[in-house]
């Protein structure tokens, strides 16, 4: 698959639920693009700061003709895209790292998100929505303002940066290599996503809605699933959850 469509909104609350809502009328490949969310998120319902102009908010709708299996790589593809997301930030001289299991950090700070939602109809995907958030064209007093450390990519190389010309090098990257992902999985991207990940071999802590587990980070299983070794020298899957780490 090679082809994708834009759907430009001037604003809309978020871009994965105007998909969600008219995922049936939407075609394999259409990207929703909105100047400004009123209710932008992330995982577990957080909030992300979405309503300055110049920034991308977007929505990739994606429909594989096939059942769900364990072999489908659906909750991969947020970590390919951040890949993506990576190789297309070095074309702008910025170096960035992975925080498992969708951000992209450079020094510590964040400049893209991701977040991925299925929609299903028994065993049958009916369509997969990809968000991204990520910081073009921010003041330092907007990036101040958001609750965790961020960064703008327009403050790091010092000049304001074309939206339409960073979405088509993104969008060309991702669907060149969208099919192949979807044939091998992550097993594909394995290595060099450890390789730009910020925290294998340092102690972290993972936590959920309901539960926190220490360990040693070990690396990723062939799913994408992160291998966490415990005091106890014991390896759990994880398979999501908030990393956390000096």
């Amino acid at each position: 698959m090679g082809s994708y469509n834009i759907l430009r909104l001037d604003e809309v609350d978020s871009t994965n639920l105007y998909a969600l809502r008219n995922l049936d009328t939407l075609t394999d490949g259409q990207v929703i693009l909105a100047e400004k969310q009123t209710h932008g998120r992330g995982r577990f319902q957080r909030g992300w700061v979405s309503h300055v102009p110049n920034n991308l908010y977007m929505s990739i709708v994606l429909k594989p003709c096939r059942e769900l299996n364990k072999s489908t790589p659906l909750a991969s593809l947020t970590q390919y895209m951040a890949l993506v997301i990576c190789d297309i930030l070095l074309f702008y001289g910025v170096e960035a790292g992975l925080k498992w299991p969708n951000d992209v950090l450079v020094r510590g700070s964040k400049i893209a998100g991701l977040l991925g939602e299925s929609s299903t109809v028994g065993k049958c995907l009916k369509g997969f929505v990809l968000g991204a958030g990520i910081n073009l064209n921010m003041t330092q007093g907007e990036i101040k303002s958001i609750d965790q450390p961020a960064v703008s990519l327009n403050l790091l190389t010092g000049s304001p940066v074309n939206r339409d010309d960073f979405l088509k090098a993104l969008l060309t990257q991702f669907f060149s290599g969208y099919g192949l992902f979807m044939e091998t999985g992550f097993s594909l991207i394995k290595e060099k996503f450890s390789k730009r990940s910020t925290f294998l071999g340092k102690k972290i802590t993972i936590t959920s809605l309901n539960s926190q587990i220490s360990g040693l980070a070990g690396g990723y299983s062939d799913d994408g699933s992160l291998l966490l070794i415990t005091e106890e020298g014991e390896e759990k899957e994880i398979t999501t959850g908030d990393v956390l780490y000096p």
